[in-house]
């Protein structure tokens, strides 16, 4: 007589990708860390969120004229020189992206290195900076919008953003493009790689068809990169070259931002490297020819109006008005994937810090949506902030410049942080080779390297350059304000910190008194 079994069917077996997921969830877990991200992001998804945060597309755009005016044509050679110091952070942080994986890369990166302080600056001033960053990104519209349509300056006629009209305009439409990248922020990395994936592909077709067509359109051969267009003086130009590095600098960051999505990324230790690596050669390269592209087709570099308009001036003028707006509408595309790319790193930070409870209001923070599977409560802020920076641009745009100069300072000590540390484990044979990405011998002189530029450009950056930082003169404090906002930013992360310190030892005193009323 056979027997009837009545026990519970075997499971099907796991597929290929639910077998790679627990992998990628047990990896997370050996650093302490369950799996509360959704992991949705492929190889694409990873370069383009490192990608859009540079955003060549945005950044040339908006700071051609900045670099153009202090060194002339020849400020061109500032692109590759920074693009070489960076790629050496990048090929760093790659190497660090392989062997720890986890969401607020550049916090996590600095505290495993070296010690919890150290990490907390790390990820403290990275953290504004990329607020800081948001608000940048985002009033950037209003260089953009009103040259497509009128109808985009809503508040008053004009569009500059020295004017009371065009900085509450820029606020307006600031405030706005927060409001959209704040909400796709909390709905879903899924929706938020479909977003900025999408856009990424539209910021690249642009990219190739703007190059094409400026260098259709040259008015000079590629030999004016060699001109300085009086550029120094008489005080020679390396002084002219080093204020119009500045540009380069302010472009050349956020490829790290594959590392703060690693939490969401499948296979997170070979992805994310290639995909920090990618994203800055995609861009050091692109924007490369697209300098050149600029310099060869403007109409002059000489009338001044290279140096009062920038790229804008070269597209409109030689590429007509149908074309160039529909160029123009690429540009604005990647202004809105590159505030969202951001954003969204700027979240993960957040989130990263606030699960190891070392920022305020910590427990709610660290929380993620069951629904969404994204941290909500950090991206509200991070929006929120970012938007309430905005309101500095209408009264004060200099103050502004100001401030998002700094946050660049910021950005590159934050990254410091990281590299010099490294360095130090790197020296004392505590970084063996990774299979995910290695250096293997050439690592301690890319490491070298990467320290070296990050300390000279963070001194360039920071310099009390009147020209910079106080261009209409007679305000003191804005020629100072680097130093003096890293050292206020440094300053309060110390108060920060040592209240953290207080809280935490009262709580693990009154722990230890619990557990001996208890025994």
């Amino acid at each position: 007589m056979s027997t009837i079994s009545t026990g519970s069917p075997p499971a099907p077996p796991a597929s290929a990708a639910q077998t790679a997921d627990a992998a990628d969830a047990g990896d997370l877990a050996s650093f302490g860390y369950p799996q509360q991200l959704r992991r949705n992001l492929g190889s694409f998804a990873s370069f383009a969120a490192g990608f859009s945060f540079v955003s060549i597309l945005t950044t040339v755009f908006q700071l051609f004229a900045f670099g153009f005016s202090f060194g002339g044509p020849a400020f061109f050679w500032t692109w590759p020189v920074v693009f070489a110091g960076q790629l050496l952070v990048a090929l760093c942080f790659a190497e660090l992206a392989a062997r720890y994986p986890i969401a607020g890369c550049v916090y996590q990166w600095s505290r495993r290195l070296s010690t919890g302080v150290v990490g907390w600056f790390a990820g403290w001033l990275m953290l504004i900076g990329q607020i800081v960053s948001v608000a940048a990104a985002a009033i950037a519209l209003q260089v953009v919008l009103p040259r497509i349509w009128s109808g985009f300056q809503i508040v008053g006629t004009d569009t500059s953003l020295a004017s009371t009209d065009g900085a509450t305009n820029a606020v307006l439409l600031g405030s706005l493009l927060i409001v959209v990248t704040t909400v796709i922020t909390a709905v879903g990395v899924k929706v938020m790689s479909l977003v900025n994936s999408v856009g990424v592909a539209c910021e690249l077709v642009g990219i190739v068809l703007l190059i094409i067509l400026l260098f259709g359109h040259a008015e000079r051969g590629p030999s004016v990169v060699a001109e300085t267009g009086g550029a120094g003086g008489s005080g020679g130009y390396f002084t002219a070259f080093l204020a119009s590095a500045l540009m380069a600098a302010y472009v050349m960051y956020g490829f790290d931002s594959a590392g703060e999505l690693a939490e969401e990324t499948k296979n997170p230790r070979k992805t994310a490297p290639k995909a920090i690596v990618r994203a800055l050669v995609a861009s050091g390269v692109m924007g490369l020819l697209l300098l050149l592209g600029a310099l060869m087709a403007a109409p002059s570099v000489t009338d001044g109006e290279l140096a009062a308009g920038g790229l804008p001036y070269v597209i409109t003028s030689q590429l007509g008005t149908g074309l160039g707006k529909a160029l123009l509408v690429d540009v604005a595309i990647a202004m809105f994937v590159c505030t969202l790319a951001i954003q969204t790193a700027a979240t993960r930070l957040v989130f990263s810090m606030s699960r190891d409870g070392v920022l305020p209001a910590s427990g709610r923070l660290a929380r993620v949506s069951p629904r969404t599977g994204t941290p909500v409560l950090p991206a509200l802020v991070v929006g929120v902030l970012a938007a309430a920076l905005l309101v500095v641009n209408m009264g004060r745009a200099e103050l502004f410049t100001a401030l998002t100069s700094v946050a660049i300072v910021l950005v590159y000590v934050a990254y410091l942080l990281v590299t010099l540390p490294m360095l130090i484990a790197r020296r004392r044979g505590r970084l063996s080779p990774h299979e995910g990405f290695s250096l293997g011998r050439f690592g301690l002189v890319v490491n070298v390297g990467a320290v070296a530029y990050g300390l000279l450009m963070t001194v360039n950056i920071a310099w009390p350059r009147a020209e910079v930082y106080d261009p209409a003169g007679g305000h003191w404090y804005l020629r100072w304000f680097a130093p003096l906002f890293v050292a206020v930013a440094v300053a309060a992360g110390a108060a920060a910190y040592a209240r953290l310190r207080r809280e935490r030892t009262r709580a693990a005193a009154s722990g230890t008194a619990a557990a001996g009323v208890a025994s």
